[in-house]
């Protein structure tokens, strides 16, 4: 008996220019498929915690006094009603709604640091009047409130929220077969 034999063959993925996808090389890929929507199923939990305290933390700094300070409040609850909207009826019309919500809580993270560092700033220059240029920026940046990256968090769920959908098999059917009326296991 040589070595060789008792090794066991493995196949790697193979590239084929007809399907730009790679097979698998595992006969079975319904264990791929159990493993991703488990994984799914944990970035929406951890998702959902995250909203729970970013939510949290909002009411209790009372991040209620301006219209602006509303909008990661408002986001925050048309997520929750997109997702319920998802759960109930698991198309991929629902999941492209979360999606859009997720790219609004990237554009929102990225408009509160702007206003956050604005606020900042004006606070800098009332006490400082002489400041200007990068020792400007510096100085508010280092001034404890408002917090100029807090609203970072808002990207960051936002980033989460779409590797949730991404490759999502609702989405995948409905891309693949031209139609929005496939259900998803997850």
């Amino acid at each position: 008996m040589s070595a060789g034999n008792d090794l066991p063959c493995i196949d790697f993925p193979q590239w084929s220019p007809e399907n730009t996808r790679m097979s698998t090389p595992f006969p079975n890929d319904n264990g791929h498929t159990v493993t991703l929507a488990a994984l799914r199923r944990y970035l929406l939990a951890l998702f959902l915690f995250g909203l729970l305290g970013l939510v949290a933390e909002l009411l209790l700094v009372k991040h209620t006094e301006d219209a602006w300070q509303w909008v990661p409040l408002l986001l925050i609850l048309a997520s929750l009603l997109v997702l319920g909207w998802h759960a109930a009826d698991r198309r991929a019309t629902s999941l492209r709604v979360f999606q859009g919500t997720m790219v609004l809580f990237l554009l929102s993270g990225v408009a509160g640091i702007l206003l956050h560092y604005q606020g900042r700033a004006a606070f800098q220059l009332e006490s400082t009047p002489t400041l200007s240029g990068l020792n400007l920026f510096w100085e508010a940046m280092q001034t404890q409130t408002p917090p100029a990256l807090a609203p970072g968090v808002m990207i960051q769920m936002g980033f989460l929220g779409l590797l949730y959908t991404y490759r999502h098999p609702v989405l995948d059917d409905s891309t693949r077969k031209g139609t929005f009326n496939q259900r998803s296991m997850t």
